[in-house]
């Protein structure tokens, strides 16, 4: 399989050191990169023999992932990737709304250091010109990543990084992403200007706004697709 390919591709992160916590990045990563899409079950001997390590390493990965709501344990089936509901989404977006609103609203005074979002931005418009919807999804992700750590706190950015990682297993499903996130290369631009400018009120309402059509249309997109045993 070219996803197994993939993981022993990674098997060099691991070095000498391997522990359950570096297993569990290259697995969110790769679920994150739709490499094991939504409702895919996960083997230990395969996925444990592509990456070099043991099976009581790999449960614990998939019990950090399980955690975080990546992975679910079906009783006598194994350990699937989630297919989240819409009820998921909607609390996924209730949380980004809460926390990533709240850090703009608490930046202080400017400048702001916004390379990290400029960044983000740029990396979005190339892969569109590519038509790369799913690298634009990705510069989009990041770009929500950055936005939060400008907030400069470990506990938000770990927190923001399992909501985000679980919001990807609902674009994996959805068949349109060209349509999903082209309209949110302008308004990421929008932000970032806002804020170049001072204007962190002007942004927070933006950003609100942004994330409340993000979640509408996300979730009518993916009533659509979500599959009837999901």
């Amino acid at each position: 399989m070219d996803e197994l390919n993939a993981l022993a591709d990674d098997r060099a992160l691991l070095g000498r050191t391997s522990t359950a916590e570096r297993v569990a990045d290259i697995l969110r990563n790769r679920i994150a990169e739709g490499y094991f899409p939504p409702g895919t079950r996960l083997s230990e001997d395969s996925i444990g023999g592509a990456l070099g390590v043991s099976r009581n390493t790999l449960r614990e990965s998939f019990r950090l992932l399980t955690h975080e709501r990546l992975l679910e344990h079906r009783l006598n089936r194994g350990v699937f990737v989630r297919v989240l509901s819409v009820d998921d989404v909607e609390d996924i977006y209730r949380t980004r709304r809460m926390v990533e609103c709240a850090v703009v609203r608490s930046l202080g005074d400017p400048p702001y250091a916004l390379d990290g979002l400029a960044g983000a931005v740029a990396d979005g418009h190339r892969a569109a010109e590519l038509r790369e919807w799913k690298s634009v999804s990705t510069a989009n992700i990041h770009f929500h990543r950055e936005l939060v750590a400008l907030a400069r706190s470990e506990r938000t950015d770990e927190l923001m990084r399992s909501v985000l990682a679980e919001l990807r297993l609902a674009f994996h499903v959805v068949d349109d992403p060209q349509r999903l996130h082209e309209p949110y290369l302008a308004r990421n631009l929008e932000l970032v200007e806002m804020l170049r400018e001072g204007r962190r009120d002007t942004a927070e309402t933006l950003l609100g706004e942004y994330l409340d059509d993000s979640r509408e249309g996300l979730v009518e997109a993916y009533r659509q697709r979500l599959p009837k045993d999901g």
